[in-house]
């Protein structure tokens, strides 16, 4: 009888259980951070999840000095940088593919806090094991549910390989290092491997090669710094629930001549079907921002400016 990790005939283990990090441990955990060698130079950036996952390449991306303090939970993240643990957050908004990250719409808008920069990271995914797996090996593969589902063909191509879920892409690579399960095999980053010193049986196996992932650099409100070449704007608002009032916010747009790029709806807690929309726009120059928000104003209940930042580039 079979008593690897995880296989049915053992008890559950560890794979789905994150392990939350205390905010008061975030000086601990961005010493810890340094082995994967970043100079300690730049800011001190919180990100969700584990050193090598998508979000720390994003953060290095934004920061190249930048101190990585890996965090479990969104929440934490956020907490962390209000209590003044880190000087940043990197997180994740929205993915090509996947959508919107809602979380973190919701803690955008709860936190004093604004966007100050943005990127796009190319997702790469790739099967992951110890030294000495092949790919006939593998009958289980872990990772976060949105990297699992893209990677619905590969994994359907090895009907073998059961895909288990798990909390963050590069935890379940450092997860798969620690039992050195030769049966098991992870979906993560090439950064994920290298960090935690495990083979890439099979790299590029999402789905889709258009496959991108929108991260903002967010900052207090009060150290943030508006980029002088910013244009583009994120935006939350509400209306009234009154005929014609979404409508009418959402004409001003127009009439100033300002682009929107995303608009996104989110329930406001504890008031069934009332709505806070989220609206990114391009804005031709400084004043534009002033302008929407005068224009905006007589159409909304509640009205906040998440951040103004240069549009990311592919």
């Amino acid at each position: 009888m079979s008593s690897r990790p995880g296989s049915k005939h053992s008890p559950p283990d560890p794979w789905y259980g994150a392990r939350k990090q205390p905010v008061q441990q975030a000086s601990e955990a961005s010493a810890r951070s340094q082995a994967s060698g970043e100079t300690a130079i730049g800011m001190k950036i919180a990100i969700q999840g584990e050193p090598g996952s998508f979000s720390h390449e994003a953060a290095i991306k934004l920061d190249p000095g930048a101190q990585i303090v890996p965090i479990a939970l969104s929440a934490d993240v956020f907490a962390a940088l209000a209590n003044g643990s880190v000087e940043a957050a990197v997180i994740p908004i929205e993915n090509s593919l996947a959508g919107s990250v809602s979380e973190h719409f919701d803690l955008l808008l709860a936190h004093d806090v604004k966007v100050e920069r943005e990127t796009l990271l190319r997702i790469r995914h790739n099967l992951i094991a110890v030294a000495g797996s092949a790919i006939g090996d593998i009958d289980r593969v872990f990772s976060h549910p949105v990297a699992l589902a893209q990677c619905r063909r590969f994994l359907a191509a090895h009907p073998k390989m059961e895909a288990c879920a798990f909390y963050d892409t590069a935890g379940s690579v450092k997860q798969l290092v620690e039992l050195r399960d030769r049966h098991a095999a992870a979906i993560a980053s090439q950064a994920a491997a290298h960090f935690y010193g495990a083979n890439i049986l099979q790299a590029n196996i999402e789905d889709n090669p258009e496959n991108y992932t929108r991260f903002f650099l967010v900052r207090r409100t009060a150290d943030s710094v508006i980029d002088p070449a910013s244009n583009k704007i994120s935006l939350a608002f509400s209306v009234e629930n009154r005929p014609g009032t979404l409508v009418a916010a959402l004409s001003e747009f127009s009439a100033i001549g300002t682009n929107l790029t995303k608009i996104e709806s989110r329930p406001v807690h504890g008031k069934p079907w009332e709505y806070i929309f989220y609206v990114d726009y391009q804005i031709h120059a400084p004043e534009d921002s002033a302008r929407v928000l005068q224009a905006l104003h007589p159409h909304c209940a509640m009205l906040k400016e998440l951040g103004r930042y240069k549009e990311a580039q592919l």
